[in-house]
């Protein structure tokens, strides 16, 4: 060919990302456009397991089957992504011995890796372990950073020539005589790296073939183009703890229910989840009888989440496909599968091929086949490499560096460090200034997040999922402030001020349905620092209610008289 052909691929998943670094690393060119920050759909709103295969070793032996290689893969290609925590499937006296056989069977037949261990075996293993439990499966899984992943991904295409354009929303497809030729995009604050204040534009992107990897949101890319997708949206609560109480992948060993699954991570537990179906991706109730469910129930296998603190939650909708002719009533009946859709062939509409259902363990397997289904279109010989070529951090990555004495980092800051960012330790953390931690429940330090500003500009919250400051026990309220300091050296205060109240609102929006004990205390004590104490309700106190030069007038005078001037209510109108 003349040129390389021009593909835009929709959504900045883990699947977008994972097409979008393949089709890059075989020479074509690729713009990808997601509507708000990398993982802003389902991959965001996960909890993080790298699938062993063995929760569908029963019901679902192909997609076991595809998860145990990709396991495998991922282990290799994503090191300083994954932990390899290893998983147990426990059964307790009232959960089936039949089903219990069925598992292990299963993971036999899928070729899960699967040893029966006893129920004191296991509790040596995870000692907070319920004393009931008779026995458990261990299994290979372990946890994965979604956010790391999936930045690490796109960072890889833009190596190979890829452009990623986040916050740019598509609104229409561009279909001329039956087929499928760009996708007009609205720009939240114009291209390229995301910069809060500055006004964005429309932008109609031509292509010569458009993949949709929209996940739950396929339907939508469909409808712009006047065929049918058939997604089925599914919501399912994922509940953050504040410590890691196991730290092992803890799975019920009972056929489909809800509330079955804790998993480490990072320096938290998540416990999941539900399965319920919902008509819209984005509009559906969060309920409070979800979290309290998922507490009791997991309670029942480590009890001592009765009593541990919450420090929030978070819904996600898993991108189900089901083919029209099957016709399932329960959303857990539909297979965790992938499909290809061509929609020339199935539709009579060239130039787009979506990609729906599947799981994230299975990320890439799904962007090697549509990638090789692009390049068939256009005569492209060219191999897949992902599963290969190691994602930038995990280069040359095998083994923890103790870099706390050569960075004057103090432990275990320096580890922490070191686990996110895996081969670019060095490249990120050699620093001629001081190197302070910023995010001191996640161990983040300045160097860390400059290095997250260059790569996203002022939006904090992408800054976020680059290095997990704000995203430890107190949610940013102790660090916040310090996250948007760091915009000083090259950003005005009107976007430096912009971009923290929108990390503040993003840090809240999780915290509504774990506003009990400690983590309420933490809610408020966030509320005084940020909202009152730095003023971020942007409470006026205009009124001349306080003369503050009284309070420099000495003790008060005998019989209790206040001073002229002084409000005893504080002299604001309050903020909420």
């Amino acid at each position: 060919m003349a040129s390389a052909p021009h593909v835009a691929v929709i959504g900045g998943g883990s699947t977008g990302t994972g097409i979008a670094r393949d089709l890059s690393m075989r020479g074509v060119d690729v713009t990808l456009v997601e509507q708000g920050n990398l993982t802003h759909g389902t991959t965001g709103r996960m909890h993080g397991l790298l699938h062993s295969g063995g929760r569908y070793a029963v019901a679902d032996q192909a997609s076991a089957t595809e998860c145990i290689e990709e396991n495998r893969v991922l282990r290799d290609i994503a090191a300083h992504c994954v932990e390899m925590t290893g998983g147990l499937f426990v059964k307790r006296p009232e959960d089936g011995e039949s089903y219990f056989e069925e598992k292990l069977q299963g993971c036999e037949t899928c070729g899960i890796p699967a040893e029966v261990i006893s129920g004191e075996e296991a509790r040596a293993i995870e000692p907070h372990l319920a004393t009931d439990v008779d026995k458990a499966i261990s299994v290979p899984d372990g946890a994965v950073d979604p956010f790391r992943l999936v930045v690490a991904n796109a960072a890889s295409a833009q190596e190979h020539g890829a452009r990623i354009e986040t916050h740019s929303e598509v609104t229409d497809l561009v279909v001329e005589e039956g087929e499928v030729v760009g996708v007009e995009v609205d720009h939240a604050s114009g291209s390229g790296v995301r910069v809060h204040g500055t006004e964005g534009g429309t932008e109609t992107i031509r292509a010569d073939y458009v993949v949709n990897a929209t996940g739950a949101w396929a339907g939508r890319i469909g409808d712009m183009a006047g065929v049918d997708i058939e997604v089925r949206p599914s919501k399912g609560v994922m509940t953050v703890m504040n410590t890691r109480q196991v730290d092992t992948v803890i799975n019920r060993c009972r056929p489909k229910g809800d509330a079955d699954i804790i998993v480490p991570h990072e320096t938290t537990c998540i416990l999941g989840t539900t399965d319920e179906e919902v008509d819209d991706p984005e509009e559906y109730p969060e309920e409070q009888w979800e979290v309290d469910m998922m507490l009791d129930t997991l309670s029942e296998l480590v009890p001592m989440l009765a009593d541990a603190r919450t420090i929030r939650s978070f819904w996600g909708v898993r991108p189900l496909y089901e083919p029209p002719d099957v016709g399932s009533d329960d959303p857990t009946d539909i297979t965790r599968d992938y499909f290809l859709l061509d929609h020339e062939e199935r539709d009579g509409l060239g130039g787009m091929t979506s990609i729906v259902g599947g799981k994230f363990t299975t990320y890439r397997m799904m962007g090697e086949e549509i990638s090789d289904h692009v390049c068939q279109k256009f005569g492209i010989d060219a191999d897949c490499r992902t599963a290969d070529v190691p994602l930038p951090g995990s280069e040359e990555f095998s083994v923890l560096r103790d870099y706390m004495e050569e960075f004057g980092l103090r432990s275990p800051i320096g580890r922490r460090s070191v686990e996110r960012l895996g081969s670019r330790a060095e490249e990120v953390l050699q620093t001629d200034g001081p190197n302070p931690t910023v995010c001191g429940c996640e161990g983040v330090t300045r160097a860390e997040i400059q290095d997250a500003i260059a790569q996203s500009g002022s939006d904090l919250n992408a800054v976020r999922i680059r290095t997990r400051a704000s995203m430890g026990n107190c949610q940013g309220g102790f660090c916040c402030h310090r996250l948007a300091s760091e915009l000083h050296a090259e950003y005005d205060e009107v976007t430096t001020r912009a971009a923290w109240d929108e990390l503040l609102q993003e840090r809240w929006k999780g915290q509504r349905h774990a506003l009990w004990g400690q983590q309420l205390s933490q809610a408020m004590l966030n509320y005084a620092l940020h909202a009152t104490t730095q003023n971020r309700d942007h409470d006026p106190a205009d009124g001349g209610a306080v003369d503050f030069g009284a309070f420099d007038s000495g003790p008060e005078p005998a019989g209790g008289h206040t001073p002229a001037g002084v409000a005893t209510d504080g002299g604001g109108d309050g903020g909420d």
